[in-house]
């Protein structure tokens, strides 16, 4: 064994794996990310990949990334900047190479960097950046992983492509060697997830332990890093994405209400994997349906709700379009329905596995008619579970549609998650009558409580026989009604029951900084984390901020419009042109100040610092 110059201890880094679409980047970086995971580190990731299922094999629309940022203290995104860039060809290191730091590392795979490779990246003719002095500010490890890889591999009768694939496991042993971390739980992984071929199986286990020692025994890597286990309040924790985490709410929430689960949907990135998940707990009474198209989806989960399920469907963007004239059904029906909508970047087909927080105003108002509802935003993965198990509760008790934004950053990004144990979930009743409400032995369907909730029966209980349609309806008795002043009262009774709802939100409070502070940042969705690290750094600069993040955008939090108020400024960071900036000037007349980025790309933690700056500046 090779003795080491140089052990370094760090607080955190950002690793990003880089390479074509068919390198295997997203398995490797998932599987460094659930090791740190596993070995107690706060992280947050950030997976980036081609809209198309394969794009050209070694261009820069090819490239595929993943990035981790892990660490002892507390992680709230994925990186700024990265510490090491793992590039598998030349088409990697050119996309990537602006956002690593001066100084940083690069882990090259030189197979990738032939005059083929070179030219597909659009180098010029004869230049080659591992040859010429471009990368002199960094530091560069050369290792022909390609190679290294077959002479691991000679003579277990693998294919060339089999060879190939085995690649991302040689990376990741180096890796856990220059980190120090083990690979035994990936080896776990591969066992398992390979139990069926074993060749492949033996062929990934021997590919990464290959790398592991190719990084223990070479003279190139004469530097290791340390990274403490962090200091996350104690507890049971898993790593966990957002679409799983809105797996796991739906199931919880179906539990603790005591009905079945029904999700009907359409695969639509960056929605599907809430489809896939969900398709593989029938053990748990759940029943997934994957319906011909977005508006078959919908239906099937409104006929659900309607028999006694809770109903859900699952989208982005364009699937809501077609899902809105059923969303304003389940509205006249007054009945449960959850709404996930995970945001990918617009208009049309747009950018699809790019994110976005494109569709708040669509989500507010996007029915014909007067149809409002009820709208939740989750803020990180594993909130994801929080806000998905809040949207289900209140469509239960409240008897109405629910919409859940989510979005491509959180959807398939990941953290620990300290996951609740079942008594501490709050409870959801979810009641069905079976006898008539009024003295005169009749069933009014339409017959309010003093939240304005009608009752839910099941279809077939005797005696309880009403009906049922996208219709009009006549109050209480639920008949439809073309009179100009039921259809004035129906409207507005559905709006009461909707604001009435704020009763149940709990008040605004700051998350982080000074009651009173010259700049207040409001967040919603995925800028959380950003906004979050940039309040870290501004309060421990002492200057006058305060963090206020909304989990609840219809109805709002009652104090939320004084607590506004109490700042000279309201900057409000949104990753589209600026939408619920115009929610908060119209209801609370703030001259809130806007930040917008449209890119397809989460905000960094410095966009957001320097815009404060600039405000606490002025």
């Amino acid at each position: 064994m090779k003795t080491i110059e140089e052990v370094i201890e760090a607080e955190s880094m950002v690793v990003r794996f880089s390479g074509d679409s068919g390198d295997g980047m997203q398995l490797t970086g998932m599987q460094f990310t659930d090791t740190a995971a596993f070995l107690g580190k706060d992280l947050a990731t950030f997976p980036e990949f081609p809209a198309e299922i394969r794009a050209p094999a070694g261009t820069l629309a090819g490239v595929s990334g993943f990035q981790v940022h892990f660490g002892s203290k507390d992680i709230y995104t994925p990186g700024d900047e990265y510490d090491v860039l793992v590039a598998m060809n030349a088409a990697a290191l050119k996309a990537d190479l602006k956002n690593l730091k001066k100084g940083g590392i690069i882990i090259t795979n030189t197979a990738g960097f032939d005059s083929r490779n070179l030219r597909l990246a659009e180098y010029p003719e004869g230049v080659n950046p591992l040859e010429d002095s471009s990368l002199d500010n960094y530091i560069v490890y050369k290792v022909n992983v390609s190679n290294l890889v077959k002479d691991a591999l000679s003579g277990m009768g693998l294919s060339n492509k089999e060879l190939e694939r085995s690649k991302n496991m040689f990376v990741l042993g180096m890796l856990y060697w220059i980190f120090d971390q083990s690979p035994e739980y990936t080896i776990s992984f591969i066992q398992e997830k390979f139990s069926k071929n074993q060749s492949i199986a033996d062929a990934n286990v021997k590919a990464l332990k290959a790398g592991w020692n190719y990084g223990d025994t070479t003279e190139i890597f004469n530097t290791r890093f340390k990274i403490s286990t962090s200091k996350l309040p104690a507890g049971t924790y898993r790593n966990i994405t957002g679409n799983n985490a809105a797996v796991i709410a739906l199931i919880a929430a179906a539990e603790k209400s005591g009905t079945p689960l029904f999700l009907g949907s359409y695969p639509i990135t960056p929605a599907s994997d809430i489809l896939h998940e969900l398709s593989k707990y029938k053990h748990m009474n759940v029943r997934t349906f994957q319906a011909e198209d977005e508006i078959a989806g919908i239906c099937s989960a409104i006929g659900a709700s309607y028999g006694g399920s809770l109903g859900v469907t699952t989208t982005s963007g364009p699937g809501m379009s077609l899902k809105a004239e059923a969303m304003g059904l389940a509205v006249m029906l007054e009945i449960p329905l959850v709404i996930i909508n995970i945001q990918r970047g617009g208009p049309s087909t747009g950018l699809p596995t790019k994110t976005e927080q494109s569709d708040l105003m669509q989500a507010l108002y996007g029915r014909h008619g007067e149809a409002p509802l009820p709208v939740v935003a989750a803020a990180s993965p594993a909130d994801c579970f929080e806000a998905v198990y809040d949207a289900c509760k209140i469509a239960i008790e409240h008897m109405t549609p629910v919409i859940v934004l989510s979005d491509g950053y959180i959807a398939n990004g990941s953290e620990p998650w300290k996951f609740p144990t079942e008594d501490q979930l709050q409870p959801i009743k979810a009641e069905f009558v079976d006898k008539p409400n009024s003295e005169e032995g009749i069933f009014f369907p339409y017959r309010r409580d003093e939240n304005y909730v009608r009752p839910r029966v099941k279809p077939g209980t005797p005696g309880l026989e009403h009906r049922i349609g996208g219709l009009e309806k006549a109050n209480e008795t639920g008949n439809i009604s073309y009179d100009p002043n039921n259809h004035e009262l129906m409207v507005k009774l559905r709006a009461a029951k909707i604001r009435a709802i704020e009763n149940f939100v709990p008040e605004q409070k700051l998350d982080s900084g000074y009651e009173n502070a010259k700049v207040l940042v409001l967040t919603w969705g995925s800028t959380y984390g950003s906004a979050k690290a940039a309040m870290m750094e501004l309060l421990e600069d002492s200057c006058d901020v305060a963090h206020v993040h909304l989990r609840f955008l219809n109805p709002l939090p009652k104090n939320l419009g004084q607590l506004l108020k109490n700042h000279k400024y309201v900057l409000i960071p949104e990753i589209n042109d600026g939408q619920l900036i115009r929610v908060i000037r119209d209801r609370f007349l703030i001259d809130a100040v806007g930040l917008s980025k449209i890119k397809g790309l989460p905000f960094t933690t410095s966009e957001i610092k320097n815009k404060v700056i600039e405000l606490l500046n002025s």
